[in-house]
């Protein structure tokens, strides 16, 4: 009874602002030393990693065209963390993993809450999306 009250207030809440800007802002800030200025994965850190950064402008391309949402919060916000990290992203990891309290509309429908920070940085993640 209480997820299903807790899943209809979420339901219920007001669109989360998302702003591209300030996500370019904690690009700019937390990424782009490993995935590079373009987003492509050339940061000057990535040549000493031992997993290559992934060229972020080709999620969706990589996804069948779709936005893999779901796993870019999750990998950003530490729930799916990269095995040659071993932990969420090294050095930025826990300014993302502040606090789950906005929810974000999955393409199932389904809420899935995460930081302000990582919606925001997400909202840059899709501008930057090539096209095949």
């Amino acid at each position: 009874m209480i997820a299903r009250l807790a899943a209809l207030c979420l339901l219920a809440a007001p669109a989360v602002a998302q702003d591209a800007d300030i996500g370019r802002s904690h690009y700019f800030t937390h990424c782009a030393t490993c995935h590079g200025l373009e987003g492509s994965g050339d940061g000057p850190m990535a040549g000493v990693l031992t997993i290559s950064p992934a060229d972020l402008t080709e999620l969706s391309i990589r996804n069948g065209g779709v936005f893999p949402l779901v796993r870019v919060v999750e990998r950003i916000d530490g729930r799916d963390p990269l095995v040659a990290h071993g932990s969420p992203m090294p050095v930025y990891g826990g300014y993302f993993e502040s606090s789950f309290d906005v929810p974000v509309k999955a393409p199932s429908g389904q809420p899935i809450l995460t930081s302000q920070p990582v919606v925001d940085l997400v909202a840059y993640l899709r501008e930057i999306q090539r096209i095949e």
